[in-house]
């Protein structure tokens, strides 16, 4: 048996912890901590009189925290970033230079110990993305003819029968094969309760069996599962890097410059020395390099304990920028499934029902479906039909309890009867049914609006969205019905998924454009958008390839959720620049007249970041 770590799943899931990333974790704390003791050790034997032992330490401190970052900085450059760390290993250099040793360990632990706070706070602020992923699963229990056989997810084949006891992680999608089951689906979609599915019901993988043991097959291999999809989302969101972090950066190069002439000039006016290192030390960059990656790694974990999946910082920022929105119809703003609406006959009309849903028993289309759904909720009872014949998205013919019965489109009863004769009616989605060769009726259907929908709308336009639009590839009365009933400000209809796109193009020349899809069909459209948003309706892969963030709970009224976290969170993140910024400034500017010694100078930088980062998370909330 492979670990899973040695199959192409188990890295994209598990993720195999290089020793860079091991590094990345260790070093804040051994850094802090290093440097913290070499202080500490110091002061005490400055106190007891032994002054060169004293400055070995301070200058052990130093060069360690120096050490690194020269690395880090060597790193950057390679890679064609500039890193705002230079100003701190100069601060830090000009304190061995000027053997001002206490005033530069003292830079050297705050520095360490700004980079174990960021560290802590990225831990903090992603520990809503972590939660799934410490859910993943490893192996399944395979129902065999030896019995169960313990086996790596990504082994699971389409059709396995598989073993989910209690406790455990659904592995992959699939379907129940028990009576019943009883699973928690609150960590997929933020649904507090556990949810009873029948037999044949579909169950996500991700979700965790609350109940007795059930059997389920397989509908899909581990890779394309939900749960993997997840998943790959946050690893994604991970690795992301917003474009104010680019702005962050040029005006740090700004400030940079700044700090140098200041510097410079502070020591050419007094002709004190030691004024350029009190500059350098109260300049270092920290709230640039902390707040802005803060906030939005917060915002991700904020929007992730929403059930909303986002990838990455870059679209929590492009979010606070949308203004137009245009949605997608079936399965976006309607459930995405026909029911009926209306019965129009002359007789009994769930005795016409009963007829026309034992007959559409043997057909696996949508309307055959909400016809059979439709009877069953009335109570009605089914027949086996005999004789049952289907032409595929046209129709059906069976003999019910005797009867010839049809049940389809103009086209089909036409085939079927020379010169059948059946009244024009304006309904949009209709099916005609004769009996015996004589009409009796027609069944009239409509493509169920979210509840939420018109709510949701709303909401948009309360949070400044100027502009919401329809694209749908239906019909353009069934599409202008919608809109008219949501109060839309356009609508396009029986478009190709390339018209899409065009609309989308179109729509950017005047701002940012949000596409709402199911993820599949409207794949070109979700990726030609600023920010494309799929509401997931079972499976997450063709939603998490071309969609910017993912709605795990299909409730409408997230969009909005995630919105005012993307406008929250760049909010914060820019708050936080300014403020921290600001305030350097200012202290730079004192000690530059020299009323702030170097080592007061670092304590009140470190206070300055300690503001900022908490204010950044902020955005977690």
């Amino acid at each position: 048996m492979l670990p899973l770590d040695a199959t192409p799943l188990g890295k994209t899931i598990c993720g195999r912890r290089s020793v860079r990333d091991f590094a990345e974790r260790v070093w804040p704390l051994l850094l802090f901590s290093s440097a913290l003791g070499c202080l500490l050790i110091s002061l005490v034997l400055r106190a007891t009189g032994a002054k060169p032992p004293a400055e070995v330490f301070l200058i052990v401190a130093i060069v360690s925290v120096l050490a690194r970052l020269l690395v880090e900085i060597v790193s950057k450059l390679r890679r064609g970033e500039f890193g705002l760390d230079l100003i701190a290993a100069l601060s830090m250099s000009a304190a061995l230079w000027f053997d001002q040793y206490l005033a530069g360990a003292i830079v050297s632990v705050m520095y360490a110990g700004g980079h174990l706070l960021e560290f802590y706070a990225h831990s903090r602020a992603e520990s809503g993305m972590t939660d799934l992923l410490s859910r993943v699963p490893r192996t399944a229990l395979r129902i065999s003819e030896n019995g169960l056989v313990e086996i790596p997810i990504a082994a699971i084949g389409i059709d396995d029968k598989l073993l989910i006891r209690r406790g455990d992680i659904v592995p992959v999608d699939g379907r129940v094969e028990s009576r019943t089951a009883l699973v928690d689906q609150s960590a997929l979609t933020g649904e507090p309760l556990p949810v009873r599915l029948g037999h044949g019901q579909p169950v996500m993988s991700g979700a965790s069996n609350a109940g007795d043991a059930f059997e389920m097959i397989a509908a899909r291999s581990a890779a394309e599962s939900t749960y993997a999809s997840i998943v790959r989302l946050v690893e994604e969101a991970k690795q992301s890097k917003a474009p104010i972090f680019r702005v962050a950066d040029r005006f740090g190069l700004l400030f940079l410059v700044l700090t140098v002439s200041v510097a410079i000039l502070a020591v050419t006016i007094s002709g004190d020395s030691l004024r350029l290192l009190a500059v350098l030390v109260v300049a270092t960059p920290c709230p640039l390099l902390l707040a802005v990656p803060v906030a939005f790694v917060s915002g991700t974990s904020h929007a992730a304990r929403h059930g909303i999946l986002v990838k990455g910082a870059a679209v929590i920022e492009a979010l606070s920028n949308i203004r137009t929105v245009v949605f997608d119809k079936t399965g976006t703003l309607t459930i995405g499934q026909p029911a009926v609406t209306d019965i129009d006959c002359n007789g009994d009309a769930n005795s016409l029902l009963r007829l026309a849903g034992s007959a559409e028993q043997v057909s696996s289309h949508s309307i055959g479906r909400a016809i059979v759904s439709e009877a069953h909720r009335r109570g009605l009872a089914l027949v086996k039909p005999e004789k049952a014949t289907e032409v595929a998205g046209e129709g059906v013919e069976a003999s019910v309890d005797g009867h010839n019965v049809l049940v389809g489109g103009p086209s089909f009863i036409a085939s079927k009867i020379s010169g059948a004769l059946f009244p024009v009616t304006n309904v949009l989605a209709s099916a005609l049914v004769f009996v015996d060769g004589r009409y009796s009726g027609t069944i009239c259907f409509e493509d169920t609006l979210r509840e939420e929908a018109p709510e949701t709308v709303a909401k948009l336009r309360a949070t400044g969205i100027k502009r919401i639009i329809l694209a749908s590839g239906d019909r353009i009365g069934v599409a202008c019905a919608v809109a008219e009933r949501l109060g839309l400000d356009a609508v396009e209809a029986e478009l190709s998924a390339g018209k899409k796109v065009e609309i989308i193009r179109s729509e950017r020349e005047s701002g940012p454009v949000m596409m709402i899809g199911d993820g599949v069909n409207d794949a070109p459209a979700l990726a030609a958008a600023d920010v494309g948003l799929a509401v997931a309706r079972g499976n997450l892969a063709a939603a998490s390839e071309a969609a910017d963030v993912v709605l795990l709970r299909s409730d409408l009224r997230e969009i909005v959720t995630a919105l005012t976290i993307g406008r929250r969170s760049k909010h914060i993140a820019l708050q936080s620049v300014y403020a921290g910024i600001g305030l350097s400034a200012i202290a730079m500017l004192v000690a530059a007249f020299g009323f702030l010694p170097p080592v007061q100078g670092a304590l009140i930088q470190e206070a300055i970041d300690v503001a900022v980062v908490l204010n950044a998370l902020r955005a977690l909330a």
